[in-house]
């Protein structure tokens, strides 16, 4: 389907971009958003011809941009996350683009813990998690992280390789 092959070649600009920049530019978001609609309205994706597919790709950028905008209130993601997710939703529909969302945060976070483990090492993660469980059972109560401790855990995840291979997994078993 040409709405696929679009799909995954949005995501891998997005991709090489966030993990350059960390950014996510609106040139890729806004143009990929309306051709997810736009492919669908036309029969190119798997979601319908005409109003039908029009009305799921809205459907599916509607809720997966509606959820990331919750996540953007909330916690720390950027504004070209909300966007990226909500143009999976426009090329996906609801359910598959709900699916690629729940792939793309299990992904990252899978990513992330990696990337920690990487640079920091097992043996020295798992000292200070030791070291901060002895803090927390001699204060019988929870011990806030200080500043050195938490900054392994300020590093941004890169939101867009994870959402690429989201769509890929979800995406292939149509395609094929």
């Amino acid at each position: 389907m040409l709405a696929f092959v679009v799909l995954v070649v949005l995501l891998l600009l997005a991709s090489v971009t966030d993990v350059r920049s960390h950014w996510i530019s609106n040139w890729l978001t806004y143009p990929g958003i309306l051709m997810g609609l736009l492919l669908n309205a036309g029969g190119l994706g798997w979601l319908g011809i005409g109003w039908p597919g029009l009305q799921a790709a809205l459907t599916g950028f509607l809720a997966c941009g509606g959820l990331m905008l919750v996540a953007f209130v909330f916690f720390e993601i950027g504004g070209g996350d909300v966007k990226l997710v909500a143009m999976i939703g426009a090329f996906l529909g609801l359910e598959l683009g709900i699916e690629a969302v729940l792939w793309t945060f299990s992904l990252g976070f899978v990513l992330g813990v990696a990337v920690i483990i990487w640079q920091i090492g097992v043996v020295d993660l798992i000292g200070a998690a030791f070291q901060h469980m002895k803090l927390v059972v001699h204060a019988k109560g929870w011990v806030p992280l200080t500043p050195l401790e938490r900054q392994p855990l300020q590093r941004g995840l890169f939101l867009a390789p994870s959402a690429l291979i989201a769509a890929v997994i979800v995406g292939y078993r149509h395609v094929s």
